[in-house]
């Protein structure tokens, strides 16, 4: 699962792009308890998420004829550019070239062969998430994709990621690609950062396209779920168990962005992770 252990390729960041960040900071606050501190005016209008005094997020405007509202996640890379040049090679395209971000760090956006978003940070005085893995805090991914086969084989140019077969029960029953940082070894939950899922194999995501999902850990499912409802989001798949994976749930905030909420462990109300 996630840590702040953050490698080469694994996920050390997220942030939401939305059209109403005031309405977002309300809908996130209540529904995980996450206040919100901008970042000052250099950052036009970047904030961090925050739970506890950790950084859990980020967040910032997107007005609509910029793109859809969304939940971007990013990968460590100790070279930003570099992985530029690699997307470019494996098919993939550049949304945004390498920047730096004042002294925190580089970062870059990009699109996978098939269409799933996703960005890099390369870090500086910004190491990352202060907190994953622990509760109202990101910890799991799903890359949803018309093609695994090309699209892992371009996440391993860009990134060495690994890929293992795990018999999970995953979203289409029977076994599960799990994707861990390279060198961690045989298929792991306990090492696996996430999941990867054919598009068609999953209804909630296909209408949307390819994407990455980011999953947030609730100490309880159902209730988050029916939180989400009262504060306008929408529930694109209800809470189930998986087998192996725990309880988990399928939303959309009320402006539009596609996240996940789950519980890992325990079938029965008692864990998730993956969908």
């Amino acid at each position: 699962m996630l840590t702040t252990r953050f490698v080469t390729g694994a996920p050390n960041w997220v942030d939401l792009g939305t059209p109403d960040l005031e309405g977002a900071r309300s809908f996130y606050g209540a529904l995980f308890g996450w206040t919100f501190q901008d970042a000052g005016p250099e950052a036009a209008g970047y904030g961090m998420f925050r739970q506890g005094g950790r950084t859990v997020a980020g967040g910032m405007t997107v007005p609509a004829d910029q793109g859809p509202p969304a939940w971007t996640l990013y990968f460590q890379t100790p070279d930003a550019d570099g992985a530029a040049t690699a997307v470019r090679e494996g098919g993939g395209s550049v949304a945004l070239d390498p920047m730096d971000v004042m002294d925190l760090g580089r970062m870059a956006l990009f699109t996978d062969p098939t269409g799933a978003g996703f960005g890099v940070w390369q870090p500086g005085e910004n190491k990352g998430l202060d907190a994953v893995g622990e509760p109202n805090t990101l910890s799991w991914t799903e890359l949803y994709t018309p093609d695994p086969v090309a699209d892992l084989s371009f996440y391993d140019l860009v990134f060495g990621m690994e890929a293992h077969t795990a018999e999970t029960g995953g979203p289409g029953g029977g076994a599960y690609t799990l994707l861990q940082p390279s060198g961690t070894g045989q298929a792991s939950m306990s090492d696996a950062f996430g999941g990867v899922v054919p598009l068609a194999d999953d209804p909630a995501e296909a209408a949307g396209g390819p994407s990455w999902t980011p999953y947030f850990e609730v100490g309880d499912v159902d209730a988050a779920v029916a939180e989400a409802q009262r504060l306008g989001g929408e529930v694109r798949r209800a809470p189930s168990d998986l087998a192996g994976l725990g309880r988990c749930a399928k939303l959309t905030d009320p402006y539009g962005a596609r996240f996940a909420v789950l519980r890992t462990g325990g079938a029965g109300g008692t864990g998730g992770a993956g969908a």
